[in-house]
């Protein structure tokens, strides 16, 4: 057994060393800004049969549900019952995204047995990267900031213990922690504190938020929004949505949803609007920010919940004005107007693909990672569906693939519990052409 917070280098695997950068990151889950949207630009506008090249697979990276973060050339993720230790309890794993050998496992918790279904079980919040630090969340709630280069523990809080957290579910904790300057902002949940902002290298409290009332956590992570020089920290919990004042943590407005089974998507912002969802028979609503005048900014409804674009745990991409999903979990993709909530589309049923998805965008293309095991590239058109290509991921059927996709400097990664593979899924013909060969 490792002791808690030590670390072990796999030698295995080989040692620490330089690592080639990437020309981008993806550093906490949904990419850097959080939209699940790509800048990627160049890559395949369909798949051949089959699917895009494999550049490589590696296993041993346990169970789990985590996306990957990936900066400056290694990734993260989090998983139990890794290969290469004597016990079944959760690890923060680094690997080298250049061929997925794994550079060093960090022990963080033991093995969590508070989900009842044990398909549902381990690890599923994605890392959070900042510099030469690693920010984790365990499903018991455990906030770990580690070192980049060795995994060594620097300091760690307790969500129950410390802030009174509590979740809105029974699911265990998945946010992906929010780093914006010298601030980490997470959100323990319920009405003691409902959101925090910890000093990020010490972990020691900035300020808390209470909303009264607020039922608990959900699975969302938080994301930035603007709003004349008032900045915004916009959140959903099982309580509904809320936006916060990122100097203070002052609760500016709050848009409260009737009790559900869980409230999961990531919230989308778009310049003063804000799009959250959530599925179980709720719907997805449009709110409108606005300054007040007086250093703080007031909500309003633009569309009330709306049961055709509710999701339940896939995500919601917005590419161009139109926002692109699953139909809460039945595997139906859908495309509706942002600024209306009209639908455009959603009676495809993917020929690749079986129950729900989770779901990124790049270069005019949807990237649907299904449930079941497959990949679906599909065109971002308001027009209608029109898929261009699918395959089945090797390793996956064992357990629901919920990992959600990362694309990234010509690759797309993707998660299957125990596997990472990493595929080529540039255009070669046209940098040939963009040559001159």
């Amino acid at each position: 057994m490792i002791p808690r917070g030590r670390f072990i280098a796999l030698v295995l695997f080989g040692t620490f060393g330089v690592i080639q950068q990437a020309t981008a990151d993806w550093p906490t889950f949904r990419g850097a800004d959080r939209t699940a949207v790509s800048k990627e630009t160049g890559l395949l506008k369909e798949w051949p049969e089959g699917g895009p090249s494999l550049l490589w697979k590696a296993e041993g990276f346990g169970r789990g549900y985590t996306s990957l973060a990936i900066a400056n050339g290694r990734g993260f993720l989090l998983g139990d019952g890794i290969s290469g230790v004597d016990d079944k309890d959760v690890y923060l794993v680094a690997f080298n995204i250049l061929d997925g050998k794994r550079l060093w496992a960090s022990k963080l918790s033991s093995l969590w047995f508070e989900q009842k279904t044990p398909g549902w079980q381990s690890p599923r919040s994605t890392p959070t990267i900042d510099g030469n630090r690693v920010y984790v969340l365990t499903e018991r709630g455990e906030l770990v900031c580690c070192d980049v280069g060795t995994g060594t523990e620097h300091w760690r809080k307790s969500f129950e213990k410390d802030f009174g957290g509590k979740k809105a579910d029974g699911w265990g904790y998945s946010e992906s922690v929010l780093i914006d300057g010298k601030q980490l902002v997470c959100t323990p949940g319920g009405d003691k504190t409902t959101m925090v902002a910890l000093d990020k290298m010490t972990g020691d409290t900035i300020w808390t938020t209470v909303r009264e009332g607020d039922r608990g956590a959900g699975h969302a992570s938080i994301v930035i929004s603007k709003i004349g020089d008032v900045r915004v920290y916009v959140q959903t919990t099982g309580g509904g949505a809320l936006g916060v004042r990122a100097d203070d943590g002052k609760l500016l407005w709050s848009y409260p949803i009737d009790k559900t089974t869980a409230v999961i998507p990531t919230p989308i912002v778009r310049d003063d609007l804000v799009f959250f969802t959530a599925g179980y028979g709720r719907g997805g609503a449009l709110l409108k920010q606005s300054p007040d005048g007086a250093g703080g900014v007031t909500m309003k409804e633009v569309y009330p919940l709306n049961q055709n674009v509710q999701n339940k745990h896939g995500g919601v991409v917005l590419v161009g004005d139109y926002l692109y999903g699953d139909s809460d979990s039945k595997g139906i993709p859908f495309c509706a107007d942002l600024a209306t909530g009209e639908m455009k589309w959603n009676n495809a049923r993917p020929s690749g693909g079986s129950g729900t998805f989770s779901i990124a965008a790049a270069d005019g293309r949807l990237y649907l990672h299904f449930e079941k095991g497959s990949m679906v590239l599909a065109k971002a058109e308001p027009t209608g569906y029109v898929e261009v290509g699918s395959f089945t991921v090797p390793g996956s059927g064992e357990r629901p693939s919920w990992s959600h996709p990362v694309i990234l400097d010509g690759k797309l990664y993707l998660r299957e519990n125990n596997t990472i593979l990493c595929y080529d899924i540039r255009d070669k013909s046209t940098a040939a052409k963009s040559s001159g060969n």
